[in-house]
């Protein structure tokens, strides 16, 4: 049994007035595609009467054109009507991944309510910050119909719910290089050698992300000091802040001369969403995500992330066959087509001494 459970939203003045935006979204996607209404409604299985008559309502709702349709020039989209496609855009990045977590819990009690079957197996429970390679994993997993129950939860939050016995599997990820020793020190307090064991799930690389055409000519962290540079930031307890932490404190700019620092989205994808939209010009996150939202990457630096799990689950029939499908070439295929991924040692499992620099 799957639930999905996706963002919905409209746009009213009062019970009379209202558009609801799903249609309307694909409608306006369609004909920024086609640049013909007419196109765009024969796509979506709609009359041209019917489509056109959507896009009038909601232009009499917002008192403002969201087409343009000139003679012989196609139509093309306003910026009001662009604007709402980002919005949308944006609203999926910021909230698709807690409510897939959601979904993913509620399949779990709703299996838990229901009679038990001797043979089925319990799922293993996955505490992970939200990223490509994860979501790619869980895909497979359900795929290959082996039970996972996902939860997204940022780095310290995984790891110490591990160390507490909330999941089987934590996610975290730490950059290589100067940052390793203090980015292993905040883990290390929850993984203990012998007890905890680590899967390598891939290196990937983080850096800049800036908009379009980046207007303000932003080149490195230090233009974040600039006043006319908005800066949008990851949560507290996220892998990615604390690697932001770091590499300011290495160049000694303090987190109150930045504008926009106490600014936060919860996943990469809302951050590029966010400078997309042109509500900031620069965050921080992985290659992934800006190329997804067509923005320039300026690569800082390269990253492992781990998969952090109790040794004595290895053993487990459930976990051996996570494992295989994690070193399968069809996994490591997949990671290694993410942009700025490698998945060289996809699947490797290491000791903690051994992945980690003593703190």
């Amino acid at each position: 049994m799957r639930i999905q459970i996706t963002p919905h939203w409209g746009v009213s003045q009062d019970a009379d007035h209202s558009v609801d935006t799903t249609e309307l979204l694909l409608l306006l996607a369609a004909i920024q595609e086609s640049g013909a209404i007419a196109q765009a409604a024969r796509g979506l299985g709609l009359s041209y009467r019917h489509a056109w008559g959507q896009v009038k309502r909601a232009e009499q709702l917002f008192g403002h054109p969201l087409v343009d349709a000139g003679r012989g020039r196609g139509s093309t989209l306003t910026p009001l009507a662009e604007k709402l496609i980002w919005a949308d855009r944006r609203i999926a990045a910021r909230l698709s991944p807690l409510l897939s977590s959601l979904a993913s819990e509620l399949e779990h009690e709703l299996d838990r309510a229901l009679p038990r079957k001797p043979s089925a197996v319990a799922p293993l429970r996955l505490h992970a910050s939200h990223g490509y390679a994860v979501a790619a994993l869980v895909e497979q997993l359900e795929a290959a119909q082996l039970s996972v129950e996902l939860r997204y939860r940022n780095s310290v939050e995984s790891v110490s719910g591990l160390a507490r016995g909330e999941c089987d599997l934590a996610g975290f990820h730490v950059p290589i290089g100067e940052f390793a020793r203090p980015a292993a020190r905040r883990y290390r307090e929850w993984l203990r050698p012998g007890e905890h064991s680590l899967i390598h799930l891939a290196v990937r690389a983080q850096g800049l992300f800036v908009a379009p055409g980046n207007p303000k000519r932003i080149r490195s962290l230090a233009d974040l000091k600039r006043a006319d540079v908005r800066f949008v930031n990851r949560p507290e307890g996220s892998g990615t802040r604390m690697l932001t932490e770091l590499m300011l404190a290495r160049q000694g700019i303090a987190p109150s001369q930045i504008n926009g620092y106490a600014s936060t989205e919860f996943t990469h994808g809302a951050v590029a969403a966010f400078i997309a939209s042109g509500m900031a010009d620069v965050g921080v996150g992985v290659q992934t995500a800006a190329q997804r939202f067509g923005l320039p990457f300026m690569p800082l630096l390269r990253e492992r992330y781990f998969l952090a799990v109790p040794t004595a689950l290895l053993r487990q029939p459930s976990m051996r066959d996570a494992l295989a499908l994690l070193q399968s070439p069809k996994y490591r295929s997949c990671v290694a087509a993410l942009a700025g991924y490698e998945a060289a040692e996809t699947g490797r499992v290491l000791a903690v001494d051994e992945a980690l620099p003593d703190a």
